[in-house]
C-alpha cells in the first residue's frame, strides 16, 4: 500500500508542476495559447479550469502525503537506544601487544 501511495503522490506532483508551468503570473498562460477555445468558452473559463485543477492537485498531494505516513513500516526492534542497550557490560578490548623487533638478517655468502 505504501508503494502505491508514493507512486500516486509522484504522479500528482508531476501533474501539479505541469499545471503550474502552464499558468502565467499575469493570467495569460493557457488562455493565450488556445485562441479558438477562448472564442467558445472565454478567457475567464479557461483560467478557472487551470486554477481549479491546481487546487485539486495540491489538495490531493497533501492528502496523499499524510496518508503515506500512516503506511510507513516501523522497525520491530526496541523503541529507543536506552532500551536497546545490553543488560550485561561488554568487556573492554585488550590493547594489541607491540610487535617483536625483527632479528638482523644474516649476511649471504
Amino acid at each position: 500500500m505504501y508503494q502505491v501511495l508514493v507512486i500516486l503522490a509522484l504522479i500528482v506532483a508531476v501533474l501539479l508542476s505541469l499545471i503550474v508551468l502552464i499558468q502565467e503570473s499575469k493570467g495569460g498562460g493557457l488562455a493565450s495559447n488556445f485562441s479558438s477555445y477562448n472564442q467558445m468558452a472565454g478567457v475567464r473559463k479557461t483560467t478557472d479550469v487551470v486554477e481549479k485543477a491546481t487546487w485539486v492537485l495540491a489538495g490531493a498531494l497533501v492528502v496523499l502525503c499524510v496518508a503515506t505516513t500512516f503506511f510507513i513500516s516501523q522497525p520491530a526492534t526496541a523503541d529507543n537506544v536506552v532500551t536497546a542497550m545490553p543488560s550485561t557490560p561488554v568487556p573492554a578490548a585488550q590493547p594489541a601487544a607491540p610487535a617483536a623487533p625483527a632479528a638482523p638478517a644474516a649476511p649471504a655468502n
